[in-house]
């Protein structure tokens, strides 16, 4: 099969073009900076105005769509033109050359409104309800991707989880600074049970979504590792890996989610993320935790890396990059 990628050059993006090329595909990417990544036919375009998509459309048979704008930083017209506008572009593209199934990478907060998730399974995208122009943009984008589904055009949404692995800026990155800059704290003693996704297997979901049944199409699936931990561990496990100790500093929900909303009305103008949000603060002291058993039943999947397997090749990483 000959797949496009979208959004190859981050974390989750490589890995997901390296699962691809070991399951035998041909992989052409296509994003404005180059993936870095050997063995692939790379286009730089621009997915909101394309310029060269008659040719790396050409001959496609599966589009696995990554590309998104992530965090709070923008404004909502941005996150639109990204999100949701580019995802129906590259749409009506891929239909147009013949396409014949479209693989979008979603996420958990399509659905999340605040409350605990627990042992939850891919429930509707609800872009009126959940917070942030990031998760309403790509709960609009899921719903017309998975309204798009037909026979002759089929299409699946993926809500990979807080993904995670060796040289990762987002989650372990961050993680680590605010520890070395003993700024991490936990929330209400931190002990609400969350779900992360080693990177290796998210990207294999997607890989073996290319050739699921098409039982597994038309439908949204939430990807995991399925081994929730509760954020006091997970934060454990990530500083002891860079070789830190662990938090052990716990601040009060009420006191951390006003200083998320002060942060971000203080970060309002600014180009950079700030260091604390409210909705990272509901992340950190709510439970949020998935079942899998769908995904993995109709993709022929499982999340082979386990949490401690992951955590020793992250520790790994550290201390070869020391």
């Amino acid at each position: 099969m000959k797949v496009l990628v979208t959004g190859g050059r981050g974390l989750l993006g490589s890995a997901v073009i390296r699962e691809v090329q070991a399951a035998g595909h041909e992989c052409v990417v296509v994003q404005r900076n180059t993936s870095g990544v050997s063995g692939v036919q790379e286009y730089l375009d621009d997915l909101i105005a394309p310029r060269f998509s008659n040719d790396w459309m050409k001959g496609i048979g599966v589009v696995i769509h990554l590309a998104a704008k992530v965090g709070i930083v923008g404004s909502g017209a941005e996150f639109y033109e990204s999100n949701v506008r580019a995802t129906r572009l590259l749409m009506e593209t891929a239909k147009s050359h013949g396409v014949q199934r479209f693989i979008y990478a979603s996420s958990p907060s399509v659905a999340h409104t605040g409350t605990p998730l627990i042992a939850a399974g891919a429930s509707v995208a609800d872009p009126g309800r959940v917070r942030g122009a990031y998760s309403q943009t790509k709960a609009q984008a899921e719903l017309d991707v998975l309204n798009a589904h037909s026979p002759d055009f089929q299409t699946i949404a993926l809500r990979p989880h807080l993904v995670w692995g060796p040289g990762d800026t987002q989650l372990i990155e961050r993680v680590v600074s605010r520890a070395r800059a003993g700024k991490l704290f936990l929330i209400d003693g931190g002990y609400s049970l969350i779900d992360t996704t080693f990177v290796t297997n998210a990207a294999s979901a997607f890989a073996q979504a290319i050739t699921a049944t098409e039982n597994a199409y038309g439908l949204a699936h939430m990807v995991t590792n399925g081994q929730p931990r509760t954020v006091r561990e997970t934060l454990a496990q990530i500083t002891n890996a860079a070789g830190l100790p662990a938090p052990t500093r716990s601040v009060p929900f009420r006191a951390a989610i006003a200083a998320g909303y002060a942060a971000e009305v203080l970060w309002k103008n600014r180009k950079d993320e700030p260091p604390l949000t409210s909705f990272l603060v509901e992340q950190l002291a709510t439970a949020h935790w998935f079942d899998i058993t769908r995904t993995k039943s109709l993709l022929n999947w499982d999340p082979v890396t386990s949490l401690d397997q992951g955590f020793a090749e992250l520790a790994k990483w550290y201390s070869s990059s020391r």
